[in-house]
């Protein structure tokens, strides 16, 4: 358990250190070639590292049912929507989002034993777990000093006195 806890927290450091990194490069060229550079060197990456670590057995496909196939179409989807919802909401609220989304999901899936999971029983505590999130993003978002919000909302005005007062 401990291990699965640690891999989880691993991966979650990495998929908003990696939304970061894709968002920097998407600055410099254009959704399209950040996404075929973050799929391209990723398909490398573990290309080179099955290889090391399984050697030609790791294109052994026993029993695949052919719709999983599309995980990879799945994943183009992905890195062009964190891409652009960064780049529109910011890292930490679209990054609060995706991983709200994905848990809601995840029950929905595993309640209904879709995609060929085992069922997993609905309680109402998983279904109040999600709603505690999303009030949680609504209060980051929402929520916060309005002063601050204020002071910010005066800057560009701020900016244009003293441009005036130095001319």
């Amino acid at each position: 358990m401990l291990t699965g806890l640690i891999l989880a927290l691993t991966a979650g450091a990495l998929v908003s250190l990696q939304n970061i990194f894709n968002s920097k490069v998407n600055d410099h060229t254009g959704k399209w070639a950040t996404t075929t550079l973050v799929l391209g060197m990723g398909f490398a990456a573990s290309a080179v590292m099955g290889l090391l670590l399984e050697g030609t057995n790791m294109f052994t496909l026993r029993h695949m049912q052919p719709w999983y196939w599309f995980s990879g179409i799945i994943g183009v989807g992905v890195v062009i929507c964190l891409v652009q919802a960064t780049k529109m909401l910011g890292a930490t609220y679209a990054i609060a989002i995706v991983l709200t989304s994905q848990l809601g999901f995840a029950l929905l899936f595993d309640s209904l034993g879709w995609l060929g999971l085992s069922k997993v029983p609905f309680s109402w505590n998983q279904g109040i777990g999600v709603l505690v999130i999303v009030g949680g993003i609504l209060v980051f978002k929402l929520g916060g000093n309005r002063a601050e919000q204020k002071a910010a909302k005066r800057e560009p005005e701020n900016h244009m006195l003293r441009a005036d007062q130095s001319a």
